[in-house]
């Protein structure tokens, strides 16, 4: 495989790792805050989204600094989507809080 296409995969990888990972965290508050025991949810999401976030960057990176890089960036990208994600609904319910429109 040529190098430009195996930093696109690792890309891919980290954007993955990052849905997971985010995904994961947002389920984990919605069950937490439900629960009778939020902190075992909480430690528990932690070190299992941990675990695959870790395990899958060692795997996409395969011992190369570029690929890690790139894992690294999708990563983060797939951080930005979700942060933006979360906060689209927090800033409308605000919005109409104040008696704007939607």
């Amino acid at each position: 495989m040529s190098e430009p296409s195996t930093l696109i995969l690792a890309l891919l990888a980290g954007v993955l790792l990052g849905a997971i990972f985010f995904g994961g965290l947002w389920w984990t508050i919605r069950r937490a805050v439900a629960s009778k025991r939020p902190a075992a949810w909480f430690f528990g999401s932690l070190l299992l989204r941990t675990a695959v976030a870790v395990s899958g960057f060692y795997l996409a990176s395969h011992g190369d600094w570029r690929r890690l890089l790139a894992c690294l960036l999708g990563f983060i990208a797939a951080r930005v989507f979700a942060a933006r994600l979360a906060r689209a609904p927090i800033e409308k319910t605000n919005r109409a809080l104040e008696g704007g429109g939607p």
